[in-house]
Formats: C-alpha cells, sequence, structure tokens
C-alpha cells in the first residue's frame, strides 16, 4: 500500500511539473541594432522625429498562453535624441521631462489579450515624470521564425502604435504647456526583433 502510495505521489507530482513548464511563456531578448523607440511631435506646423537610444524590456510572450505573458518596458529619459543637442538638452530640462528628477519612462503589464489575428493589447501602468495612469498598450506580432544564422534559436518582431498627450503627464510646464509651439499629441512607434533559445 505505502508503495503504491508513493508510486502515485510522484505520478502527482511529475503531471504537476508538466503543468508549470507548459505555463511558462518564453523569454525575449531585444536585439537593438535591429529595434527602435521613436515618436514623433509637431513644432509650429511641422512634424519633428525623435527617439530614446537608452531602453530596456523583460517581454515574456506565448500567442497562445497570453496568461503567463507579461511585457515590462523600461525608458532612460537622458537618452532622448531628436538630432538636436540643444533641443534634447531642453527636453532634459525641467521645462518638459525634469529628466534628472525623473530619469525613466516604464510600462509595467497587468495582462495581455487577443484582439484579432497577430494582434494584442498589453492593459498595464505607464509612468512618466510623477503621473502614472492605466495604459493600453496595443502591438502586432510581425513574425515568428527559426533564425537562419543562429542554432536553436527563434526570431520574432513586434510593432506597436499608439498616441500620448503630453500634458497628460506634466511634459512641458509654464509657458511650453500651451501647444502653440510645441503640439500636445506624442505619436508613438516601437519597433522591436527579439529573440528566445528554443
Amino acid at each position: 500500500m505505502k508503495k503504491l502510495f508513493t508510486i502515485f505521489a510522484l505520478a502527482a507530482i511529475s503531471v504537476v511539473s508538466i503543468a508549470a513548464v507548459k505555463m511558462e511563456a518564453p523569454t525575449w531578448d531585444i536585439d537593438k541594432s535591429h529595434s527602435a523607440v521613436n515618436f514623433e511631435i509637431r513644432h509650429f506646423f511641422t512634424p519633428v522625429n525623435g527617439s530614446f537610444a537608452d531602453y530596456d524590456a523583460t517581454i515574456k510572450f506565448d500567442p497562445e498562453n497570453l496568461a503567463e505573458s507579461s511585457l515590462d518596458v523600461t525608458i532612460q529619459v537622458a537618452s532622448v535624441d531628436t538630432d538636436n543637442d540643444r533641443r534634447d538638452g531642453h527636453l532634459r530640462s525641467p521645462d518638459f521631462f525634469e529628466a534628472e528628477t525623473f530619469p525613466t519612462i516604464t510600462f509595467s503589464s497587468e495582462s495581455i489579450t487577443s484582439t484579432a489575428e497577430n494582434e494584442f493589447v498589453a492593459k498595464g501602468e505607464l509612468t512618466i515624470k510623477d503621473v502614472t495612469t492605466e495604459f493600453e498598450l496595443p502591438f502586432t506580432l510581425l513574425g515568428v521564425m527559426d533564425h537562419p544564422w543562429q542554432e536553436n534559436v527563434v526570431l520574432a518582431g513586434f510593432t506597436s502604435e499608439f498616441a500620448l498627450l503630453r500634458n497628460d503627464f506634466g511634459v512641458g510646464t509654464g509657458d511650453w504647456v500651451s501647444d502653440a509651439v510645441v503640439g500636445n499629441e506624442v505619436k508613438v512607434v516601437l519597433n522591436l526583433e527579439v529573440t528566445t533559445e528554443k
């Protein structure tokens, strides 16, 4: 009887272990040489493009296992780059991002849901400066394939496009609250090429 109980116990542990393994979503690493965090904002009438060069993300994603998938992003504000040193310095100043006091922009997902084929929404919290708000980050899975040059590595691509209002986060103080010179709406485009081991 004791031997039979031991066999059943081992079988139960094996089932639980297999289930736990199945529940884990793979962790993806960003290939930054083929990825970018870009934005666009109006100056008077003309769109001005910029990017953040320093960023990181913890991506756990499996389209067949969204319950265990998650997305956490951290962007270093001081890495803002609009191809103009004077403007970049102004953006880091207290007039806008106040980068010394608020050095990062973060997004942390609470859930990821599917909205259509290869279309998803990560729901979570977005923090810019001292403002944290609930945010829905839409993204598209562009494709998944075995890496052609790296053995036992899988490659995938993601893209995301959305808009923010900078004044909702206090990015623009004093005279810069007005959108007469610098627009209020910021268009954001995230392009990520990622890899994971099989």
